[in-house]
């Protein structure tokens, strides 16, 4: 006679969270390995120095003044007064020690990391789907920008609101708790406040009370006009969220404007805007399933072929249709693509921000939607198979370590700025941004043929940039090659006869040649065209006491000092001048 055993579901119950702490230890402990070499980086010279480095509001740490800052000022082309305080955290803890800044992101990428995966475990009930989705986010390469650039502390920042906001938004969602509504709001409006990418995050709340939360309907004979009318009641419950996002983002607008980063249509017309943005879905699509050539920087292409437009867009039309159609059977496959459509809306350039093209930063949020549909469908798809575990496990674990030693790599490539512009340049060699900073690198060095060099491959890709030809014909300049750099000034000023600087330049350069006659003439083209620039004032002077006219040196001194009152050195060589002059008129009366 058999006997029957009752299952202990209490057993049971602890056994499953057992495996999820586990998981989320080893989650943890991995992701801080890959991540741990950022503690011997530096800081960046791209958006470091504003963010944190020369930032003195950032540099004296929390204060009253600085705090009142945080919240009412437009830095940077942002207004994110949590990001603020962060970084003025980080400085009151380790000064500008980047060791800490550092360490400070992979901290709260690690917390992000296991937000996610609780998230997921308790909106889903299942481990390791939700552990593999946790995993990809953790390690992917893609997301090394964000966590491994100190300036990029706003995404890994209001990642942590994101999930907090959908962790308390499920609660409520599950027991109608007031409370929990309000807390989400809370947590909603201080991530917007960290980022404004978190505008779309009522949408991805719609999108879960479809897949897993399962709110449109109660079971799969719901009548569709009533699951109509819950939709209808379900983007009413969202109304506070959808208020804030529109706020944040009229904020972000103003303060891009202020910041002078917004481009008008009059500067890029709409349909390149349009063009670039259907093939930037793709190319993250691309990048997220073979994260290779991965760069600080995108250029804006100078033109898009029209069937790489139809491509992309064709591409992005068959997956939508396919995954709503398979919606019914599948909901975490149309659940997962709006998650990453809708998340990359506000930064896929339809209002262009800055000059790239896309950014590895922007998949920071948007991948998880792709990486709930590769978990549960890998699963979903091998489930038939005798061994699925097993099969399972071992493409989780090939994945995973091919992404992990990519990482590592990735890494590594933000160790200074020398190393990041090297694999910019390296992986898109049409960077103009690229070696632009390069050049200014090597000239920081002392290395000024290299800096030269670098100059002369931006200029390659952007040959009238003034900025670039300025710094190419200085760099000429402190490297002694005076003629090339007169050439390059002249190069200058045929493109724009009244820049005083390129003439106040070419006057040095000359000065230095020993042509003084021709370097007065420069410096006097200069003053002739701005006379409120002070450095044709001052080198004029300068020049004209190697030529023995005083008189004149003196007054091109004394037209400096009244423009710019209190400089030292001109105060020093306009009393060099005087007497040097009273010893001249002492010689001569005796």
């Amino acid at each position: 006679m058999g006997v029957s055993l009752p299952v202990n579901g209490g057993l049971i119950q602890k056994v499953g969270r057992l495996h999820v702490t586990l998981l989320a230890m080893v989650l943890a402990a991995v992701t801080l390995t890959v991540y741990w070499q950022v503690a011997t980086h530096e800081f960046v010279d791209y958006d470091d120095g504003r963010y944190i480095t020369e930032n003195p509001h950032v540099t004296t740490g929390l204060t009253g003044p600085n705090f009142q800052w945080a919240f009412t000022a437009v830095h940077a082309s942002n207004w994110h007064p949590i990001t603020w305080l962060s970084h003025m955290a980080d400085v009151q803890l380790y000064g500008l020690n980047p060791q800490g800044h550092h360490l400070t992101n992979v901290g709260i990428h690690v917390l992000s990391t296991l937000l996610l995966y609780v998230l997921l475990f308790r909106l889903t009930r299942q481990i390791w789907q939700s552990g593999f989705v946790a995993a990809l986010f953790a390690l992917h390469p893609l997301h090394v920008e964000s966590v491994a650039w100190a300036a990029e502390r706003k995404d890994v920042l209001s990642a942590i609101f994101w999930f907090s906001t959908l962790l308390l938004y499920a609660g409520y969602a599950r027991k109608r708790s007031v409370s929990s509504y309000l807390c989400a709001l809370v947590a909603f409006l201080l991530g917007l406040m960290a980022k404004p990418m978190l505008v779309t995050l009522p949408i991805v709340m719609l999108l879960l009370d479809y897949w897993p939360l399962n709110r449109f309907r109660e079971n799969g004979n719901t009548p569709a006009i009533e699951c109509r009318s819950r939709m209808i009641a379900l983007v009413h419950e969202k109304i506070p969220f959808i208020a804030c996002s529109l706020l944040s983002s009229l904020l972000t607008v103003y303060a891009q404007h202020q910041g002078g980063a917004l481009k008008s249509l009059q500067t890029i017309p709409f349909w390149p805007l349009v063009a670039n943005a259907c093939v930037a879905y793709a190319t993250y699509l691309a990048k997220a399933f073979w994260p290779v050539n991965l760069a600080v920087f995108y250029p804006l292409p100078t033109a898009i072929p029209l069937w790489n437009v139809i491509a992309s867009l064709f591409l992005l039309l068959l997956v939508s249709v396919a995954t709503l159609a398979a919606g019914r059977r599948y909901p975490y496959l149309p659940v997962g693509w709006f998650w990453f459509l809708f998340t990359l809306v506000p930064v896929i350039g339809i209002v262009q921000v800055g000059d790239q093209a896309l950014a590895d930063r922007y998949t920071y949020l948007p991948l998880i939607g792709l990486f709930i549909m590769t978990s549960w469908g890998v699963s979903e798809l091998f489930q038939h198979l005798p061994y699925h575990k097993e099969v399972n496990a071992l493409l989780a674990t090939v994945s995973l370590t091919a992404l992990t030693v990519l990482t590592w790599q990735q890494i590594g490539y933000w160790q200074n700025s020398l190393t990041l512009f090297s694999h910019a340049a390296r992986s898109v060699p049409t960077s103009y941004l690229a070696r632009f900073n390069l050049g200014s690198l090597y000239e920081k060095k002392g290395n000024f043929a290299a800096a030269a060099r670098e100059y002369g491959e931006a200029l390659a890709i952007h040959p009238s940039d003034i900025k670039t030809l300025t710094n190419l014909g200085a760099a000429f300049a402190k490297n002694r090659e005076f003629d090339a750099a007169i050439g390059v000034f002249r190069q200058i000023l045929a493109l724009n006869p009244d820049d005083v600087m390129a003439l106040t330049n070419m006057g040095n350069a000359l000065a230095e040649k020993g042509e003084l006659d021709a370097a007065v003439r420069a410096y006097g083209e200069a003053i002739s065209r701005d006379s409120s620039y002070v450095p044709a004032h001052s080198n004029l002077a300068i020049v004209l006491v190697k030529s023995g006219d005083l008189d004149r040196a003196i007054g091109e001194y004394e037209a400096a000092l009244k423009l710019k009152p209190g400089a030292i050195d001109i105060m020093a060589n306009l009393a060099l001048a005087r007497e040097q002059q009273q010893r001249r008129k002492k010689t001569g009366k005796e």
